[in-house]
């Protein structure tokens, strides 16, 4: 049999027959006549069985559906596009057009555990941003209805406005089993990055500690989206997003240093057989419990100060001064000590602030996505609608993607 190319293979596993089969070789006695005994799961568990009423979990309308939609075989298949695409025999990128939810299926078989990093940017959930339910019965028709590509004689648009009166509810609905297939295509050191704003990022957090694990947790890190002040704001004037990140396995993940743009404050003007350095303070504003007295050689015997801790244990200090690493300075002045180049990592631990300096805006990106489409005003709604009905689609630009890649250490272009 030929080999199946992942660009066009379009089967899907069926989840439910995958997990009983896993079940069957760690429990093979709690099955009778094919079906699960769950007394004799519950024996078999012992403590780790939570038979009570009452419990801390999270959950809401629709959940036990949202799961099922997760564990249905998908219908659909895909249809590749040769005469549409770039470098079809050797291209990297993998660009795919149809609803997520039915895509996320199609690629179990080919992607299973074999995605270093993914990003999405779902729904914000700020009132009419979304299309729900998940009904696939004719799902090419529906997909380009919803994206606007045929007229409304093909179908129905639905917000979720506040009104309808499951605001939260239906956007989890449309997350979980969506983050439930995600998840399945994750390598064990692999990790997903989640743009969100303030609006569900607390329902976020909690349904990605479900699927994920919040042991699996990394970070919610802060992007700055704009920099101006808007003053007809009623209450603050919001500058950020925030970009949730999981890994698949916290243990096994292991971030990149970013790129260490400037190392011109490491100088060697005494010959240091070290190489360069720079000086550092020898006090700390982080708890340490090491308290000494450190003498200087003009005699002035110096106490940390109020407020500081000392950097150093006092046996790691005395050693900087049998080296001579230790920058007395003068009078009653604290010592530095000097901090190597050759000591120091080699690159920048990633930090939760993403600043406008070092991931752009979305003004920035505006620019960044006309340019690169070649269209004037693109976020404007005529504009993106002629867009999408002419072209089919149009890509996402995410200003730090170049950024999380790096961290995630994802090589090449554009993911797709």
């Amino acid at each position: 049999m030929d080999k199946l190319d992942p660009k066009t293979d379009g089967a899907t596993p069926d989840i439910v027959e995958q997990n009983i089969e896993k079940m069957k070789e760690l429990f093979p006695d709690v099955f009778t006549e094919d079906k699960v005994d769950l007394d004799a799961l519950r024996e078999t568990l012992g403590d780790y069985a939570d038979e009570r009423q009452e419990r801390y979990s999270f959950t809401w309308n629709g959940k036990s559906l949202a799961r099922r939609i997760a564990q249905t075989p998908s219908t659909g298949t895909l249809r590749p596009c040769p005469e549409e695409s770039v470098n079809w025999d050797t291209t990297k990128n993998l660009f795919i057009e149809g609803d997520n939810l039915e895509v996320l299926k199609l690629l179990q078989k080919s992607y299973h555990k074999k995605v270093k990093m993914i990003y999405i940017d779902p729904p914000y959930n700020t009132g009419g941003d979304f299309i729900y339910p998940d009904d696939f019965r004719d799902n090419v028709k529906n997909y380009l209805t919803l994206t606007g590509q045929t007229d409304d004689e093909g179908g129905k648009y639905g917000t979720n406005a506040e009104t309808a009166g499951r605001y939260h509810t239906n956007w989890l609905n449309m997350m979980y089993p969506r983050l439930k297939l995600v998840r399945n295509l994750l390598m064990d050191d692999g990790a997903i990055f989640i743009s969100i704003d303030d609006c569900e990022v607390a329902n976020l957090r909690k349904m990605c500690d479900e699927v994920f694990g919040e042991e699996n947790f990394l970070a919610n890190v802060v992007w700055e989206k704009v920099h101006t002040r808007k003053n007809s704001s009623k209450y603050f004037s919001t500058s950020h997003d925030h970009v949730v990140v999981y890994a698949k396995t916290k243990e096994l993940w292991d971030r990149h240093l970013l790129p260490r743009e400037d190392s011109s404050a490491y100088k060697d003007p005494d010959n240091d057989p070290k190489g360069p350095w720079k000086p550092d303070p020898i006090t700390a504003h982080n708890y340490y419990s090491a308290d000494y007295v450190v003498e200087k050689p003009n005699g002035v015997q110096l106490r940390r100060p109020e407020g500081r801790y000392w950097a150093f244990s006092e046996d790691n200090w005395l050693k900087k001064v049998r080296d001579n690493e230790v920058l007395w300075g003068e009078g009653e002045a604290y010592p530095m000590i000097k901090r190597y180049l050759s000591e120091v990592q080699d690159g920048l631990v990633p930090t939760t602030i993403f600043s406008r300096k070092f991931a752009g805006d979305t003004a920035v990106a505006k620019k960044e996505l006309e340019s690169l489409l070649g269209i004037a005003g693109i976020f404007d709604p005529d504009v993106s609608r002629s867009f999408v009905k002419t072209r089919g689609g149009w890509p996402v630009v995410c200003l730090y993607a170049s950024e999380l890649r790096k961290i995630a250490g994802q090589q090449g272009g554009h993911p797709p």
